[in-house]
């Protein structure tokens, strides 16, 4: 898909279609109105006959509109033009992008762009309008033998800005645009692979040709026998249970002078999640593909900041892990010694994410981390809570987790914070360990992380929950690429500071 911005009078664009907005009851746009005015009433007439009210999601093709120069045009239900918001936007955008790849105008100029959004700025709604194009034209299909492609997709986009002035706002929000959907991409791809083909030996493969393709990027992965040697007593019990060893991967992103201190993204690689001698139940297993979204989020937010060659170094650490009941496999009561030096007693083997976590957060001490923000699908009480609308999110850090927090409001990928008192801490008390690895059933979520910051105590640190947000289920089932823009954009915001 090839994407511009330009700065034009509607009527006057030659191309397959000119996309433009009504509003609720029956009001054009600015950009119809010019239409309306040189076609000498055309689209009012039809209007007022009842062709089209104007409401959310309306579509309404026209050809050889008298006056124009554009093959069609398209116009897309706003619906009530005070109530125009952030997700009425993306509404609106995604039903123009699936009406013009399914009536073949493989190119179209889009004056939907200029269209006032509350609070929203001319970068905003163009970057975004790429999201929604991308998000919306994104399919994975590579394991169907036969492909339900569109006879004539779209291949060309152009979104107007009102002024000249605003082209090079546009150009730069198409760039973020385009890295950000490609991240997203990425992590959808990744996450949405079977498990016998993304095992983490895949995920490692996909790191080093990341480096080996991208500038100032390199590559390291211990292999599980290195884990061991290492003193990772928790990452390796959950692994031991597997045929497929474990993997921790490391990216290195250098855009900045060696000695300013990297922001560090930790994944949970989850690739499987059987529960391992804890079994989870068998409906919705297949799901457990997507315990890896966490890994995957982290992967495309890389794969974006180094698209996009900020000024910044980054680094992202997988803990990839199968988890998987076998006779090797680690058991309820078992008591590991972690990288930490301290003890942990698994009282339950589905509660795995946090054992391959704190191991890899004690790893990045080394980094020296301006701040450690690590990303899991940790828990089925963050759904409880959020349902899949917002990600769960805990720091110890007050300023950190403020900026994601507005990073998420900003870019509509959000998260909501949840306490992190230490009276939580108590839950995780052992008889037998410093700590076990299960709170018990209150505040599953909040003792996750917990848990997890008894390990990030050397550095300004948050954990995102997306246990909700990762995946849909159903009809729709199918990872969502959440929290790349989120993460992209709190990075975005660093670099901009």
């Amino acid at each position: 898909m090839e994407f511009n911005v330009k700065s034009g009078n509607p009527e006057k664009q030659r191309s397959a279609c000119v996309v433009v907005g009504v509003f609720d009851s029956r009001k054009l746009s600015q950009a119809g109105e010019q239409i309306d005015e040189v076609s000498e009433g055309y689209l009012s007439n039809l209007l007022r006959r009842g062709d089209m009210e104007g409401k959310l999601g309306q579509v309404l093709l026209l050809h050889n509109v008298p006056n124009t120069l554009a093959d069609r045009v398209l116009l897309i239900g706003c619906g009530k033009e005070r109530d125009f918001s952030d997700k009425q936007y993306h509404t609106v955008i995604a039903k123009a992008i699936t009406t013009l790849n399914e009536t073949g105008s493989m190119d179209a100029v889009c004056f939907l762009s200029e269209l006032n959004v509350k609070g929203r700025d001319t970068h905003w709604k163009v970057r975004h309008a790429i999201e929604s194009t991308q998000d919306t034209l994104y399919s994975f299909d590579q394991f169907k033998s036969k492909s339900e492609a569109a006879r004539r997709p779209v291949k060309r986009l152009v979104f107007n800005v009102t002024t000249r002035k605003d082209l090079t706002i546009g150009e730069q929000a198409i760039a973020e645009g385009i890295a950000i959907s490609k991240g997203a991409h990425k992590a959808r791809d990744l996450a949405n692979l079977p498990p016998n083909v993304a095992n983490p030996s895949y995920l490692a493969e996909q790191a080093e040709e990341l480096a080996a393709e991208t500038d100032n990027v390199s590559c390291e992965v211990l292999d599980e026998k290195e884990l061991q040697e290492m003193g990772m007593g928790a990452f390796t019990a959950v692994t031991q249970g597997a045929e497929t060893p474990g993997k921790l991967i490391i990216l290195k992103y250098q855009g900045a002078e060696p000695e300013k201190k990297p922001i560090v993204l930790v994944g949970k690689g989850i690739t499987f999640d059987s529960g391992g001698i804890s079994l989870k139940p068998g409906e919705r297993m297949d799901e457990m593909k997507y315990d890896m979204g966490g890994a995957a989020g982290v992967f495309g937010a890389f794969v974006s900041v180094t698209e996009l060659q900020l000024p910044i170094n980054l680094i992202m650490v997988i803990a990839a892990a199968e988890n998987m009941p076998s006779g090797n496999a680690a058991r309820p009561g078992d008591i590991v010694k972690t990288l930490s030096g301290q003890t942990v007693e698994i009282l339950n083997t589905d509660a795995e994410g946090r054992l391959v976590l704190c191991d890899a957060l004690t790893y990045v001490e080394r980094f020296e981390p301006d701040v450690v923000i690590d990303v899991a699908t940790l828990t089925g009480a963050c759904i409880v809570a959020l349902g899949d609308q917002a990600s769960g999110l805990l720091s110890n850090h007050n300023p950190l987790a403020h900026e994601l927090l507005n990073a998420g409001e900003l870019c509509g990928d959000r998260a909501w914070r949840l306490p992190l008192w230490d009276e939580y801490q108590e839950q995780l008390d052992s008889n037998f360990a410093d700590m076990s690895n299960l709170g018990g059933r209150g505040a599953g979520t909040i003792t996750a992380a917990c848990f997890l910051s008894r390990f990030a105590k050397k550095f300004n640190w948050a954990h995102l929950d997306i246990a909700g947000t990762a995946w849909k289920s159903g009809k729709a089932k199918g990872a969502t690429g959440r929290p790349v823009p989120l993460l992209t954009q709190y990075i975005l915001g660093r670099v901009s500071s």
